[in-house]
């Protein structure tokens, strides 16, 4: 009976190919401070952002964050970066949308623009050295339907957030990704793909420099209202904050009230290769794009900064799995895709949690205990967590309503049925793995 080959080289590792580049550490003070003004939750994306805002005007801020700054979501994504191709998706699946639905639809895509714009000037306005790189992204599709699905949403794509999107036939996605999966795609011209620990290395600097206090290892485990100001206790200290700003996204729990029901975080899972030989890379992804595909439980590639490796992101599973597990099963969805590839190993795994909202869209507002938050990137943190996190913080400076943002319009919605229990996501997300299966099966035995 043959030996069955382990897909891992003999430098893997259960950790986050980024963290190669930059690795998370203790940040300094050791212990929190007594007071602040504002005090933020969660040292991501939209936490750094915000706080970096508020410091240039003069405020001061104080982050807690419960592990080490970058350990979280923000420096364990995919790293790739658009603006806005995903807001208002699933408005647009819905019949019968009436014109103040089509507003905030634009209203939403303008905002996400302007976010793919902040995040360009950030890069530019700190050097921030991450690898950015604006070489198109591209939606792979399923099944011929979805591509006819992203025909109706272009035109009005283009027009507002001026992505420079265009239709791929099957034979022009062929020259794009060298897979037989696909049935045509659509390229982002006005997209690409950095390095997120690199980036968000680049946040923390800037926001450090600006005055803004980081403690690591503080958890924060009760927040409690007391006259104008609020008691902020953490594992490392308690301080006293006129202003609450959460930013956990997916890490959210249930120290900050209500938000925590209103947040679903679904894990995804990632895998890094060993370096593919030279043929290889010329030929998998020719042009270097960052792919997303366009199925219910999707999956995303990109090569790594220098171009040797693939880096291929999923849903592996919906229940815990060890990090060697997660691996092995997105190396199976890799080989799918890519047959070319079964003899490359695994060198990286990893995963994080992603925040997903009860209707997958990004928020900001204030809860009835007066607690200010940017949550819910719903897979496209790395853009919108920064923007949302900066946007928050202009409000709360100029003292505009919040719903002067179109992410501020409506609180994050809850429901009766769930209430921060994750019980049932092995059970929707097999579901939609099975419906993902059936289109396309269905598909394949039409022809």
């Amino acid at each position: 009976m043959p030996v069955k080959k382990s897909i891992f080289s003999d430098d893997f590792k259960e950790l986050p190919y980024w963290w190669e580049q930059w690795t998370p550490a203790d940040a300094i003070p050791a212990t929190v401070p007594a007071e602040t003004e504002y005090a933020i939750v969660g040292a991501g994306y939209a936490g750094l952002c915000c706080a970096l805002e508020l410091a240039g005007e003069g405020k001061h801020v104080v982050i807690l964050e419960a592990g080490l700054p970058g350990e979280g979501a923000s420096t364990l994504s995919g790293g790739q970066v658009t603006g806005g191709i995903n807001v208002g998706k699933t408005m647009s699946s819905k019949k019968g949308i009436g014109k103040g639905d089509d507003a905030l639809k634009r209203a939403m895509l303008t905002e996400a623009a302007q976010g793919y714009r902040y995040l360009e000037a950030l890069i530019r306005r700190y050097d921030i050295r991450c690898d950015y790189q604006q070489n198109g992204r591209i939606a792979a599709a399923w099944i011929p339907e979805h591509l006819n699905n992203w025909k109706k949403r272009l035109p009005l794509l283009n027009e507002v957030s001026q992505v420079r999107a265009k239709i791929l036939t099957p034979d022009e996605m062929r020259e794009e990704v060298d897979s037989p999966s696909y049935h045509g795609g659509v390229l982002i011209e006005r997209g690409g793909h950095l390095n997120p620990a690199l980036y968000y290395a680049g946040m923390l600097d800037a926001a450090r420099s600006a005055g803004v206090t980081v403690c690591s290892r503080s958890a924060v485990m009760r927040i409690i209202k007391e006259g104008a100001h609020y008691r902020v206790i953490s594992q490392r200290g308690n301080i006293q904050a006129r202003h609450v700003i959460i930013t956990t996204n997916g890490y959210t729990g249930a120290e900050t009230g209500s938000l925590h029901q209103r947040i679903v975080p679904v894990t995804s899972h990632q895998i890094a290769t060993a370096p593919l030989p030279e043929a290889l890379r010329k030929s998998v992804i020719p042009h270097n794009r960052g792919i997303a595909e366009t199925q219910r439980v999707t999956h995303y590639f990109r090569y790594s900064p220098d171009g040797t490796r693939l880096l291929f992101g999923g849903r592996a599973r919906f229940y815990p799995l060890s990090r060697r597990q997660s691996a092995q099963v997105l190396h199976a969805h890799l080989i799918q895709r890519f047959p070319q590839l079964r003899d490359i190993k695994v060198s990286h795994s990893w995963g994080g949690k992603v925040a997903v909202t009860l209707d997958y869209l990004p928020h900001i507002g204030r809860t009835a205990e007066g607690l200010y938050y940017a949550l819910g990137c719903n897979g496209s943190g790395v853009t919108m967590m920064s923007w949302l996190g900066h946007r928050l913080a202009r409000h709360l400076i100029e003292n505009t309503p919040l719903q002067t943002s179109p992410y501020g319009t409506s609180p994050l919605p809850g429901h009766p049925l769930y209430h921060g229990n994750t019980w049932f996501i092995p059970l929707l997300g097999s579901y939609y793995q099975v419906r993902d299966y059936l289109d396309k099966s269905t598909y394949q035995q039409k022809f």
